[in-house]
């Protein structure tokens, strides 16, 4: 069977599910998909890093500059409280995209193909907005997390900071052109440093282990504290990308694993996996980002700091380590650099996905860039940097607003049978899948509620 056939019962389901179906079968970012060989009979930890990268990719929205300004708020702020929601919003994550790599491996089409497969037009451009919205704000984020970096590092004042994020799409365009290996390989190099300045960071805090394990355990006043609910939902909206879950349903196709079904069981297996130790690492980043906060700022009384410029100014001498100002700003360079490669695929799959059009990378790229960085230079000139700030902790509670219309649609696919055939998720799945699901809504209608109460 051909590497870029549609996958097993994966038109027949769609049919069969009363929608809509294009009867075509090329996937979204079809030049790189089945691009990269599975050695015959390879096996263990061999195997593993065949397909070791597309998990790599995705995890890389689970630890940007989005993610910095909702840690550090919640750090500051609450101390190890919402370590708790750091966790279970990584748990959430590990099941949402082995369900988004398990649609994309079985059924050949990624999220937004089986949208547009499945529901009404006018369905389907109400997610795509959605989707876009999503992604804009993600953007939104790595253009202020990158243009913060440049000021850290080289004095860069943000405004023109922020026109040089532009620049980026030359960078994505080039790695590209080498390959999908080369952009994963760039990708994994930068997320080493990332998680190589944290770790560095984690032991000069050295936090009381007691305080870290309590703050893994969930507590009441999260949901009744307005402040700490905004923040936690933002972390929730840092942490589940609802784009991701459409860009990983595509990448896991690059692989040339066999279109049997045996062949496609297997591949779900490694791709869970390449996922999920992926996700473990972004969890540990995204802890360690808060861990700081909370021994760097919230234990010596400096509990407002939500300010990324503010906490790289503070994070030396409270940790009384040196280095550790340039190694926070470094690693918020690289997760901006990284954060490009992501947002470029996931705007790529998401407009091929749900309209069926197709554009230069870099025409995707400026366009999407260019979105984000007219609010960005809109509010630094009217509100200076401390307006950067609360539109950067404000973009990701937009985030977390995005994630039904993923999540849901998700959800219901790998739910249903007649789309999925013999790789449907188990009831037991289901039902943890559903629970999420209803959890990411009723937390979003929640700070829906309090937001328009005041």
């Amino acid at each position: 069977m051909s590497d870029r056939s549609p996958g097993v019962n994966a038109s027949a389901g769609l049919q069969a599910g009363g929608g809509r179906t294009s009867g075509v079968s090329t996937s979204s970012l079809a030049d790189i998909s089945g691009s990269i060989r599975i050695p015959a009979g390879a096996v263990g930890w061999r195997r593993l890093l065949a397909f070791l990268g597309p998990g790599y990719m995705i995890s890389v929205g689970y630890m940007d500059p989005g993610n910095w300004a909702t840690d550090l708020a919640g750090g500051s702020a609450f101390g190890y409280t919402l370590l708790s929601v750091v966790m279970l919003s990584n748990l959430m994550a590990i099941l949402l995209q082995a369900l988004s790599a398990r649609l994309g491996i079985a059924t050949g089409r990624d999220l937004a193909q089986a949208c547009r497969d499945r529901f009404a037009p006018w369905v389907v451009m109400m997610l795509w907005v959605a989707c876009e919205a999503a992604i804009i704000a993600c953007d939104l984020a790595e253009v202020i997390g990158t243009a913060i970096a440049l000021q850290l590092l080289f004095g860069i004042p943000l405004l023109p900071g922020t026109v040089i994020t532009a620049l980026d799409a030359g960078v994505v365009l080039m790695l590209m052109n080498r390959g999908f290996r080369a952009l994963e390989a760039f990708v994994i190099g930068l997320l080493s440093v990332i998680a190589l300045c944290f770790a560095i960071q984690i032991v000069a805090a050295a936090p009381p282990v007691a305080a870290v394990l309590g703050g893994l355990v969930p507590r009441p006043e999260i949901l009744t504290d307005p402040g700490m609910l905004y923040v936690a939902i933002g972390i929730i909206g840092a942490t589940v990308m609802p784009h991701n879950l459409y860009l990983h349903s595509s990448i896991v196709q690059t692989r040339a694993y066999d279109r049997s079904e045996a062949g496609r069981r297997d591949a779900i297996r490694w791709a869970t996996w390449d996922s999920t130790l992926a996700l473990m690492m972004a969890f540990f980043v995204n802890a360690a980002i808060l861990i700081v906060a909370a021994v760097a700022f919230h234990d010596s009384g400096h509990r407002d700091v939500a300010d990324i410029g503010q906490a790289w100014r503070l994070i030396s001498p409270l940790l009384g380590l040196g280095a550790a100002a340039t190694l926070f700003a470094v690693a918020l360079l690289a997760a901006g650099m990284n954060s490009t490669v992501t947002g470029t695929l996931a705007g790529q799959t998401v407009m091929e996905g749900f309209l069926d059009l197709r554009l230069p990378p870099w025409a995707r790229r400026l366009v999407t860039r260019g979105l984000a960085i007219v609010p960005v230079v809109g509010v630094t000139a009217l509100y200076g940097d401390s307006g950067v700030d609360r539109l950067l902790v404000f973009s990701q509670v937009v985030l977390s607003l995005q994630l039904p219309f993923a999540v849901i649609p998700l959800v219901w696919f790998v739910s249903d049978r007649r789309m999925m055939g013999s790789f449907v998720i188990s009831r037991p799945v289901a039902a943890l899948s559903w629970v999420v699901a209803v959890v990411i809504l009723g937390l979003n209608g929640k700070l829906l509620w309090d937001v328009l109460a005041g």
